[in-house]
């Protein structure tokens, strides 16, 4: 496993992490460790959704398959 020291870390997010592993019931260690596997593992979910949803959003020329209705100008506003 590979470590890795976090230099000048402003005091406030430490004492949010402490604050996050306390609740937790976590280490502060421990903590830190899941947040950034959950940062990290987050970007891979969205790519996974958005490359699975892509023949959902267009056909295979890139065209979307719905209809957008038109869009008409916002009413005028009377505050009289």
């Amino acid at each position: 496993m590979a470590a890795i020291i976090v230099r000048n870390l402003d005091d406030e997010v430490r004492r949010r992490i402490k604050e996050r592993a306390t609740a937790n019931n976590r280490s502060m260690e421990a903590e830190a460790r899941a947040i950034l596997t959950s940062a990290v593992s987050q970007n891979r979910f969205v790519d996974a959704w958005l490359s699975l949803t892509d023949q959902l959003r267009s056909d295979a020329n890139g065209v979307p398959e719905l209809d957008l209705p038109a869009r008409s100008l916002p009413r005028d506003l009377d505050l009289s």
